[in-house]
């Protein structure tokens, strides 16, 4: 009887084992953010120009989402929101209680990487945050904090006002642009230089911030070969965003004479005051009004320097996710927080409603994702949050706006889950983006614009004052005053529907 007692008992234990063996371990999930990278500027998507290797290995092993929006922002530092919603998963003027509950030690268990934690995860962050909660209350393990930009030798002086200041006291053209503004005016403007330690930015301490950040995850995922906890990393670099530094070899690979002027390459934006885009703006102040294509071409230099020193340090953190033997249950998802102009239609930031302005790249990689699949669905990035919760096998909270893209990735769903792509920008602008248009809407300036973005992706020709399109056009401002309800939008547009659209 014992004998009889003591087998089943052992049966029982190996089919206690065996069902422990067959329960799938939560995938870790690495979340990869850059700073100003528009969706145009990598190589496997389209732009010859640019090198990113590590990037198109992203592009190729996984699944891309070729029209990805940022919802908009209350101030000119667009990524500050930008980041509060995809830590908090609020829509942009939903946000704000968040923010305010953050600021009285509230709200954290309701963040990202809290509800990663929950869900049994190791956490861990390092890079830009920019968000009002600390750091550390929302992630177990924080390093490097980064603020929303490098602190070189003039951006916490970086207005218009101090350099107004400059002038009054005597300071020459030269030395204002030896801080980086207004440049460069000709070939021989040379006083700043993305090589120039003195400046401090990503150079401060001595090590380039791309190079820490990149060590700092390294470190991390050494430790977790060791470990069966499930991890959960988000590696925020503040590259590409300007000081655009580079080491020199990285400028090396970019001849001014390889560099193309932008199609959409205007002097002058027309609009430019009357959305909060004039030289007043920190990012459009960093090149001379009017502007010249010798000009843009220097900073899209830059630009493209920076994003490839910035694929090298991607590419060393791929490296050493592999080396782990943990990629089979891995997944890796890339974006940024928006795009960037960099000359096109006179511009150079991100404070605008055009895709360059708005748009950034959004890939996820991982062990059952399609390969090199392109999805054309409209997503918003901050999709990226309720993306991971449920590949961690988390109920996505109620509060919690925006929608997982798995659905998208593996074809169960090929619409996009959003009634039109929306944006707010203060409140100089607003922007819907549905069945293949795009309404803009200027409401300081009484300005109404509308691009066929199936016929016209540069967004070059206003359809607006054409009568073939006024149907759309109101067809598109009650989507969008619709939208504006649904998200608490606090702009009533009505005085200028009348004006702009009705002509009463």
């Amino acid at each position: 009887m014992k004998k009889v007692f003591f087998l089943l008992g052992f049966v029982l234990l190996l089919g206690c084992q065996s069902e422990e063996k067959e329960t799938p371990k939560k995938p870790n999930i690495v979340f990869v953010f850059a700073d100003d990278l528009t969706y145009t500027a990598i190589n496997a998507l389209g732009n010859n120009e640019v090198q990113t290797p590590n990037l198109n290995r992203l592009v190729k092993k996984g699944t891309t989402f070729t029209h990805t929006y940022n919802m908009g922002a209350w101030n000119g530092a667009v990524c500050a929101a930008s980041r509060a919603m995809i830590i908090s998963g609020r829509s942009v003027w939903d946000v704000d209680d968040f923010r305010q509950g953050w600021k009285e030690n509230k709200n954290f268990d309701k963040t990202w990487g809290k509800l990663m934690e929950g869900a049994g995860y190791e956490t861990y962050m390092t890079g830009k945050w920019h968000v009002d909660a600390p750091a550390d209350s929302v992630f177990q393990n924080v390093v490097h904090i980064r603020p929303g930009m490098p602190r070189d030798a003039w951006s916490h002086q970086g207005t218009i006002p101090y350099i107004n200041k400059m002038l009054k006291e005597g300071k020459s053209e030269e030395e204002i642009r030896a801080i980086g503004y207004n440049r460069p005016l000709n070939e021989n403007d040379t006083l700043w230089t993305p090589t120039n330690k003195v400046f401090g930015g990503f150079w401060q301490d001595g090590k380039h911030w791309s190079e820490v950040l990149k060590d700092d995850a390294l470190g991390f995922i050494d430790q977790t070969k060791s470990s069966d906890k499930p991890f959960f990393m988000y590696l925020a670099f503040n590259a590409p965003h300007d000081p655009r530094q580079a080491p020199q070899k990285y400028l090396d690979l970019y001849p001014l004479e390889n560099i193309s002027v932008p199609e959409s390459f205007l002097p002058m934006y027309p609009f430019k005051d009357s959305i909060g885009n004039g030289p007043d703006l920190r990012d459009e102040a960093l090149a001379p009004f009017p502007r010249t294509e010798y000009a843009v071409k220097t900073h899209i230099k830059e630009y493209y320097a920076l994003i490839t020193h910035l694929d090298d340090q991607i590419g060393e953190i791929l490296n050493g996710l592999e080396a782990t033997g943990k990629m089979d249950n891995t997944y890796i998802l890339f974006t940024s927080d928006h795009g960037l102009a960099m000359g096109r239609h006179g511009l150079l930031g991100k404070q605008t409603q055009f895709d360059h302005s708005i748009r950034p790249p959004f890939m996820i990689v991982g062990p059952d994702i399609p390969a090199n699949k392109k999805v054309d669905a409209d997503i918003y990035l901050q999709d990226a949050m309720a993306t991971s919760l449920e590949l961690a096998g988390v109920d996505k909270p109620d509060y919690v706006y925006f929608n997982s893209v798995l659905d998208l990735v593996y074809g169960s769903r090929t619409e996009s889950h959003y009634n039109g792509i929306y944006n707010g920008y203060i409140n100089f602008q607003r922007m819907i983006r549905k069945d293949g248009f795009k309404l803009m809407v200027y409401p300081k300036g009484n300005t109404v614009l509308l691009f066929d973005m199936k016929n016209d992706p540069e967004e070059m020709n206003n359809l607006s004052e054409k009568q073939e399109y006024q149907e759309k056009i109101q067809s598109l401002f009650a989507d969008l005053q619709q939208l504006q309800k649904e998200l608490n939008d606090p702009l009533d547009l009505s005085e200028i529907y009348q004006k702009a659209v009705t002509n009463k």
